[in-house]
């Protein structure tokens, strides 16, 4: 979904910056492209990015956890369990959220899996991100692993915008026009 964002934010003529995880998918010329292997890293460059950013559109599914201690080799089979210790990561978002300046536009994502507007409409309040994307797992040909996805569009003033099962190259479409209508960008 990154990739399908940043992409038609270039088309559009922006001057676009693509932090992003660990991925195959091609990334179009023109497109400044900062590649990242763990949630520090992508939390260190969103970080050192935001302030000269006009809009940040946050659609990375970073893991909300990470091993506390990281092996430098194998850890070979010795009993029947094991048991690892996970530490937070860093809220991109919410961090994101409370240095946000006048005249930014920072949107997020939320992908759930249950109670899906109410943890959506609570992550748009505590982030303090403008507009909020859900996606959910539930619905079938959207999320990881497919070219589709469906989303809901919330915002601060509880206007909700929901859109059908389209290509992500159309769901990118769509969350552009979304922001350019409360941005005037």
């Amino acid at each position: 979904m990154g990739i399908a964002l940043a992409e038609e934010a270039y088309c559009r003529g922006a001057k676009v910056t693509l932090v992003l995880g660990p991925s195959e998918e091609p990334v179009p010329q023109g497109i400044e492209l900062v590649r990242v292997q763990t949630a520090n890293e992508m939390f260190e460059q969103c970080s050192k990015r935001f302030p000269n950013a006009h809009i940040a559109i946050l659609s990375a599914a970073v893991a909300d956890y990470a091993p506390a201690q990281v092996a430098k080799e194998k850890i070979k089979k010795s009993d029947e369990t094991l048991t690892l210790e996970l530490k937070k990561t860093p809220d991109i978002l919410k961090y994101l959220g409370t240095v946000k300046k006048k005249g930014q536009f920072l949107a997020g994502f939320a992908l759930e899996t249950h109670n899906e507007k109410e943890n959506a409409l609570k992550k748009l309040k505590q982030k303090n991100a403008d507009i909020i994307i859900l996606n959910s797992l539930a619905d079938k040909g959207a999320g990881f692993g497919h070219n589709s996805n469906k989303i809901t569009i919330f915002d601060n003033e509880g206007k909700e915008i929901a859109f059908e099962l389209k290509s992500k190259k159309q769901v990118a479409k769509d969350i552009l026009d979304t922001i350019i209508s409360y941005t005037h960008a």
